[in-house]
């Protein structure tokens, strides 16, 4: 008995098709593929101590150098103080206060951001250069980060010689900082 089968004077023979076969994709070819379709970031290096930290610039309004925030009474802890801004008052939070970390004295800098509620201020030891990273090259916050951090912290980029810590502003914005401490995420 044969396979072929005769239609209108012509023999048809089905072919077999084989079986999809998985290649493994070698690992640089893999990583050249995840670099090409990575976006690139443009973020704003601050430190504090010797920690660097990261800020998109497209959440940055100004950055005001050499700043020395009004202290403000009965506010929660995290709030660094009240600056003079283009006519308006502006609230700053320390991002030294919210990691722990001893308060600087003298002056620092303050980047301006822009948050869904509203523009306030972050202060911050010194400012640094723009630097173009890449989302290939971001890390997930570990999971061994206590929970304040992990809700501070938005992952981190591998540099060449160093780690930059993302922070995000909408994490850092005064109404959730303040919203997070009623819920005891954070000190009061």
């Amino acid at each position: 008995m044969s396979n072929a089968v005769a239609v209108g004077g012509s023999v048809r023979v089905p072919i077999p098709v084989p079986a999809p076969v998985s290649v493994p994709v070698p690992p640089q070819v893999s990583a050249r593929r995840e670099k090409a379709t990575a976006t690139l970031v443009e973020m704003c290096s601050v430190r504090l101590g010797t920690t660097l930290f990261g800020v998109p610039i497209k959440h940055i309004l100004e950055i005001v150098g050499g700043a020395r925030p009004q202290p403000v009474p009965l506010a929660p802890s995290y709030v660094g103080g009240l600056v003079h801004y283009r006519g308006d008052v502006l609230t700053t939070v320390s991002l030294r206060h919210l990691l722990d970390m001893p308060p600087r004295e003298g002056p620092q800098d303050i980047l301006v951001l822009e948050s869904a509620g509203g523009c306030f201020g972050l202060l911050v030891d010194s400012v640094g250069e723009v630097l173009t990273v890449s989302s290939a090259d971001h890390e997930p916050n570990p999971s061994i980060l206590d929970e304040r951090r992990r809700l501070l912290f938005a992952g981190a980029y591998k540099l060449k010689d160093s780690l930059l810590v993302m922070l995000d502003p909408e994490r850092l914005d005064p109404i959730r900082l303040e919203a997070m401490r009623l819920g005891s995420a954070l000190p009061a």
